[in-house]
């Protein structure tokens, strides 16, 4: 039963493995505490009670020689005690050397005698000039006594004084240290409990912290405290940690959105160019079915079959040459870095543009002529201006103007900006925000008679970007187009490439 009660018991209390920390400092204060103090006590009481012993002994061995000699002068039936200072409680026993009965005489009558043993005068001899202590007959009392021979051999006389107001002043003082003791340890428990627990209130807000952190706010800081204390010094490197930690997060969330959104592209790309190749190719069969089932009866008939599967195989052509374009790009190669002169690119554009549309009004606008030096690829780059030029011209009617523009990058003087201005239909907000998408189309029927891919601005803005450029659109329904691109006048700094982007 007793063992089920301290196992019940054990279950119960905590155990000081278990304890939060500020009790266990406050505890390990308040041992070391009391620890001094018990021996501060201990010391104190200890020091008084040999210090009262001494002022006994001293006392008593000088009266107990007083009354030896005053022995001498009385008689056996009570000892002459005139001119003595005695205290209140003492007791006088007197041994004769015959062996007779021991004769008792007290100040008054006190019952609780002391215990003291038959002393002979040999012992009487040896116990000469010493006190020691002895316990009363009856009761708890105690005695201190001195004993010593009679000077003419016929016995000894034993002087006991009681130990009892002595013993109560040590037992006040005992009462009154641990009482002491108790308040002070009291004091030092409720301050100690106080100031550890303000001290450690950092550590709460650390707890606190961390576990909303564990529920997923990682916004959530541990506040900041004085440096140069540990806590202050474990704030700030638990900052700096849990700004990594969410930096680390966030750089995480957007590899894993980009991750997804090209993963999207890529569906969508694939998706694009199939559907973009599957036309051309259910041409060119449509055509083959066609001329296989008979239906080309005449020469004629044969060499329109024929030249109709030639632009649709070129169209198709087109498409996977576009396609590879952009998949180099995509790589990021390295383009060719040699001077370009962005004005003899632009004109011989402008001279294509005229031999396709010899009535569209195309004209060139130089600000420096000598400012128009690039370094890149002139191949790319004239790809770019064609394209845009191209662009101008599929999606406007031939009776509207076509202003391609070179000048100065009026918020980079360290880029030069083309320009490709019409004055057509315009472009709506979304169409201008998507334009530069690959297989992007304002109008579908228009691109796709006219033998467009839908990658040809998407072509320019990669070509733009792989020279540390970009390109834009300015547009609003119904004020015509300007596209504008935004090019350095040096490459970024790069390896030098192996071979150019072909």
């Amino acid at each position: 039963m007793s063992e089920r009660l301290a196992a019940a018991v054990r279950g119960w209390l905590p155990t000081p493995s278990t304890w939060p920390l500020r009790v266990k400092l406050v505890a390990a204060v308040l041992l070391l505490v009391s620890v001094g103090l018990a021996v501060a006590s201990g010391a104190t009481v200890a020091a008084l009670r040999t210090y009262l012993y001494a002022k006994v002994d001293d006392s008593l061995l000088a009266t107990q020689r007083q009354m030896t000699e005053a022995a001498q002068q009385g008689t056996w039936g009570r000892p002459t005690t005139s001119g003595l200072q005695l205290p209140s409680q003492y007791v006088v026993t007197v041994f004769p050397a015959t062996g007779a009965d021991r004769r008792v005489f007290g100040a008054t009558f006190y019952p609780d005698e002391p215990d003291i043993p038959s002393i002979d005068i040999s012992r009487a001899h040896r116990l000469h000039g010493k006190a020691f202590t002895v316990r009363s007959v009856e009761g708890e009392g105690r005695w201190r006594v001195a004993v010593s021979p009679l000077a003419d051999g016929s016995g000894s006389i034993a002087l006991a004084v009681s130990l009892a107001t002595t013993d109560q002043t040590i037992g006040r003082l005992a009462g009154t240290l641990l009482v002491v003791d108790a308040a002070v340890l009291a004091l030092i428990g409720a301050l100690g409990y106080v100031l550890v627990r303000g001290s450690l209130r950092p550590l709460v807000s650390v707890e606190s912290t961390a576990g909303a952190i564990a529920a997923g706010d990682l916004t959530r800081r541990v506040p900041e405290s004085d440096p140069r204390t540990e806590i202050g010094r474990l704030s700030t490197a638990l900052n700096t940690m849990l700004s990594q930690i969410e930096e680390a997060f966030r750089d995480r969330e957007a590899s894993e959105a980009a991750a997804r959104n090209s993963e999207g592209r890529m569906r969508q790309f694939v998706a694009d160019a199939s559907h973009e190749l599957r036309t051309p190719l259910t041409s060119i069969r449509g055509f083959s079915e066609l001329y296989r089932q008979g239906a080309a009866g005449t020469r004629e008939d044969t060499d329109r079959l024929m030249h109709r599967i030639e632009d649709e195989s070129t169209r198709m052509g087109l498409l996977v040459d576009d396609l590879l374009l952009l998949a180099r790009l995509d790589q990021r190669r390295p383009m060719a870095r040699d001077p370009v002169d962005l004005v003899e690119l632009a004109a011989d554009a402008v001279d294509a543009g005229r031999a396709i549309q010899p009535d569209r009004d195309i004209t060139l606008t130089v600000e420096d002529p000598d400012g128009a030096i690039v370094v890149g690829d002139e191949a790319r780059l004239r790809q770019v201006l064609t394209n845009l030029v191209n662009n101008a011209l599929t999606h406007t009617t031939i009776d509207v103007p076509v202003v391609v523009r070179i000048g100065d990058d009026p918020d980079d003087g360290g880029r030069v900006r083309l320009d490709v201005t019409d004055a057509g239909t315009g472009l709506s907000a979304d169409d201008a925000r998507r334009v530069f998408e690959r297989f992007y189309r304002v109008d579908t029927s228009r691109s796709r008679s006219a033998g467009g891919t839908g990658l040809g601005l998407s072509i320019v803005s990669a070509i733009v970007a792989g020279h540390g450029g970009w390109a834009g659109v300015e547009s609003s329904p119904g004020n015509g187009a300007t596209f504008h691109v935004h090019l350095p006048r040096d490459l970024p700094p790069t390896a030098e490439p192996e071979e150019a982007v072909s």
